[in-house]
């Protein structure tokens, strides 16, 4: 079992991540899987820029000491200010009933001000942010306290390996890295062919504020490859049973796109909460491929053999060592860096002279392309998916509104199937351990339900329990062989031989066959109001 969080709550997880990661990696044609690590040494995070950049802008209370997210204290105050605003100039035009509001209205200037501010904070840095704080005097809502100017807050959690702390760590703030890390293996065991998947299922940490959703902004996706990966993400939430109609697409600006990717699109799910992203997928380019290559000097790159040799011309800089060397002493290995990558090092070159530095033409003939191949990366929050899912599968039976439902796909429910005798007689016993031990050896999941409660009952609680189908014994089985089969969503029953019936399931949790397929195969059969009872 483990432990998620959402907006502040906890709660537990069972059975459900592992039918989930089953779910998931089966549904990529093959897909490589890497179990990394929890521990990152800090040189990692620091060549990939998250310890530099992974943070947050915090204000601290001056009188309680609390901290406070600089944007989320900005929003919160301005736009309580502007509800009020808003009740104000409907109470002096009349419209509001409550005549005792305390009058609050705001100057259209600042009204648009205010607005306008809203409508762009991820813009702010924490310059930005702490200039407004301190010019519209915003306090902290609980104790209207003062807070302090922002701080930079990383996000990660750090601790260290061993008695002493010269081995910095971090709990790995996303589970990228270590397939980045890993990639050459990877690459062999893909018997170095491009393109493949892999997938790194586990925890990820960082102290996040969760924010509040806000309108769709529609763009056309940056390629057709994280178009692809976008149409994979809606199948696979679809197939466990996501509601189409909460489901959508929100881009990232290029203000608060993270600092390894080029474009980045998060799936959001509806909730009682509000949308909740709930799976990321970023287009990350070659960057960390390239950063952890240029750290380790290591090649992280595909080598694809060519079908025809081609010709390359190329222009290359050539070096006087000795010159460089007498001018830049200890800079030279960056210069020769700034000029092969014109990176941001290139304005020390202004004072290279034309002895230290040839560009010659080169043509060679090229057998092997080597790249550093690009990545498009999503990434799955189990835990808020899960959540979401069982919200959006509950629901209660419109002629019994005390009997809930949990809809839960085959594909994803923990038991497929509940076994259930009539009643607790020995006469059914036998029965009983046949079929479940036949269900488990086919790999269906199944449990027993012989307490002394009605068969209505029992129904109602597993069908709470997100059970998707139930198998019924009787003293029609004891005297032909003969069981029920029914589905949860639709409570339908069939009645057909033992093989007739596990066939059928088998069938229904391989997607080989749907109920109606079943329903109109096998004779119907009814229960009447034991159903009910």
């Amino acid at each position: 079992m483990s432990t998620s969080t959402l907006a502040g709550q906890v709660f537990d997880r069972t059975a459900f991540d592992a039918v989930i990661r089953r779910r998931f990696i089966l549904s990529w044609k093959n897909m490589l899987e890497l179990d990394c690590t929890v521990l990152t040494p800090e040189e990692v995070l620091k060549t990939s820029g998250h310890v530099d950049k992974f943070a947050d802008w915090m204000c601290r209370d001056a009188v309680k000491g609390d901290y406070i997210r600089a944007d989320h204290l900005l929003e919160t105050v301005l736009s309580k200010m502007l509800v009020d605003d808003k009740q104000a100039r409907e109470t002096c035009a009349g419209i509001s009933a409550n005549k005792n509001s305390p009058d609050k209205q705001l100057a259209d200037a600042v009204v648009k001000e205010y607005q306008s501010i809203l409508a762009q904070i991820d813009n702010y840095d924490g310059d930005g942010l702490g200039a407004l704080i301190e010019r519209l005097d915003i306090r902290n809502p609980d104790g209207n306290n003062k807070v302090l100017p922002p701080i930079p807050f990383n996000l990660m959690f750090k601790s260290s390996v061993g008695p002493s702390a010269a081995a910095p760590v971090y709990l790995r703030p996303e589970t990228a890295q270590g397939q980045f890390l890993n990639f050459r293996k990877l690459l062999e065991y893909n018997n170095n062919s491009m393109p493949f998947a892999s997938a790194s299922i586990g925890k990820s940490y960082a102290t996040r504020s969760r924010r509040e959703g806000w309108a769709v902004r529609q763009k056309v996706v940056d390629n057709e490859t994280l178009g692809y990966f976008l149409a994979r993400i809606q199948a696979f939430l679809l197939k466990i049973g996501v509601d189409q109609t909460k489901l959508r697409f929100r881009q990232h600006l290029p203000n608060e796109m993270a600092h390894y990717a080029c474009d980045c699109w998060d799936a959001e799910l509806f909730t009682s909460y509000g949308w909740i992203e709930c799976v990321g997928c970023a287009d990350r380019s070659a960057y960390d491929l390239t950063v952890h290559m240029q750290r380790t000097k290591d090649k992280l790159i595909v080598r694809q053999p060519l079908s025809e040799p081609r010709v390359v011309t190329e222009w290359q800089p050539r070096f006087d060592k000795r010159a460089l060397g007498r001018t830049f002493r200890g800079s030279a290995k960056l210069i020769e860096e700034a000029v092969c990558t014109s990176d941001q090092q290139a304005r020390m070159l202004s004072r290279l002279v034309k002895d230290m530095l040839k560009i010659e033409k080169e043509t060679r003939t090229e057998n092997v392309r080597e790249y550093v191949p690009n990545v498009i990366e999503p990434s799955f929050g189990i835990g808020r998916i899960l959540y979401s899912l069982l919200e959006h599968v509950y629901w209660y039976r419109p002629d019994r509104v005390a009997r809930a439902v949990l809809s839960l796909p085959l594909s994803v429910a923990p038991t497929k199937v509940l076994i259930v005798p009539l009643s607790p007689q020995a006469v059914f016993t036998p029965i009983i351990r046949t079929l479940s031990q036949r269900s488990r050896k086919l790999g269906i999941s199944n449990r027993i339900d012989d307490s002394g409660a009605t068969i209505g009952k029992r129904y109602a609680r597993n069908d709470e329990l997100g059970t998707p189908l139930g198998v019924t014994i009787d003293f029609d089985t004891v005297q032909d062989g003969s069981v029920t089969l029914r589905d949860r969503d639709t409570t339908q029953q069939v009645r057909g031989s033992q093989e007739e019936v596990l066939d059928a399931i088998q069938n229904l949790v391989n997607e080989d066959e749907t109920w109606q397929d079943v329903f109109g195969r096998l004779p119907a059969f009814y229960l009447g109001d034991a159903e009910n009872e």
